[in-house]
């Protein structure tokens, strides 16, 4: 049975959080609270060293049944009343291995990092599959992280796992495999200046023929482009793409 306890070991355990001037904290969360209002995903923000929720956007898809309110105040618990038994389990080894990852970059490197991965939601009978990114936003003076911020979105993937490790400027990924334990590190996906551009206007909700229009392109290779962007990233529709191209930090 997992424990809150599993969730904090010594990688990512703060013991002497910097002395920060209280606005400090409120300024960040009224800053993430004015991104969650223009996101369709779910924002929180995690404090490392009083091991708890400091903030959770308000969106419902992903609370299975709680408000905001009380999500905040489950913490931890959240995850092991609504995570299926077997993926705490896979959180809690992805926990310790990921921030022993995090460790190897140094401090300035370690906010250009995130990790993602794909785990169950359930509520009574029902499941969500999710995408939960964790990207560094504070760190104490020894370079642990103390406040993180986790961007929960639906999944494009069927199964759980798919963990990646990125870094902004870094062409290449580390994908975390459960069979070995270890990270491995993975060539990257290069799309085409088109190619991003397509995804970019489409994210936008532009139509395609409105991207063609604006790119001054035939509505034939606009559609050229947005087939070789899906084949390059893996992915059958543009709610994919841009997922993955998101992910993947190409934007």
């Amino acid at each position: 049975m997992t424990d809150i306890k599993d969730f904090f070991i010594a990688s990512n355990t703060v013991r002497n959080a910097p002395d920060y001037d209280s606005n400090v904290l409120s300024t960040l969360i009224h800053t993430v609270e004015s991104f969650a209002r223009v996101t369709y995903q779910s924002i929180y923000l995690i404090d490392y060293y009083r091991q708890e929720f400091l903030y959770v956007s308000d969106n419902p898809l992903f609370f299975c049944g709680h408000t905001a309110k009380e999500v905040k105040e489950l913490g931890y618990s959240f995850y092991l009343e609504h995570v299926p038994e077997e993926e705490q389990k896979m959180l809690v080894e992805l926990n310790s291995s990921g921030f022993k990852f995090f460790d190897t970059f140094d401090d300035v490197d370690k906010y250009q990092c995130s990790m993602s991965y794909h785990f169950h939601l359930k509520s009574g009978t029902k499941s969500k599959l999710i995408n939960h990114q964790l990207t560094p936003i504070l760190l104490t003076d020894e370079g642990k992280i103390w406040i993180g911020m986790c961007v929960v979105s639906l999944s494009s993937h069927k199964t759980v796992g798919h963990v990646e490790f990125h870094k902004k400027g870094n062409l290449n990924y580390w994908k975390y495999s459960f069979e070995g334990h270890r990270w491995k590190e993975c060539e990257g996906i290069a799309l085409k200046e088109e190619e991003l551009e397509v995804l970019r206007l489409s994210a936008a909700g532009l139509t395609m023929t409105e991207i063609a229009d604006r790119m001054c392109r035939s509505l034939d290779s606009i559609k050229t482009y947005k087939r070789h962007a899906f084949d390059k990233l893996g992915v059958t529709n543009i709610t994919e793409a841009i997922s993955r191209a998101t992910l993947n930090k190409l934007f």
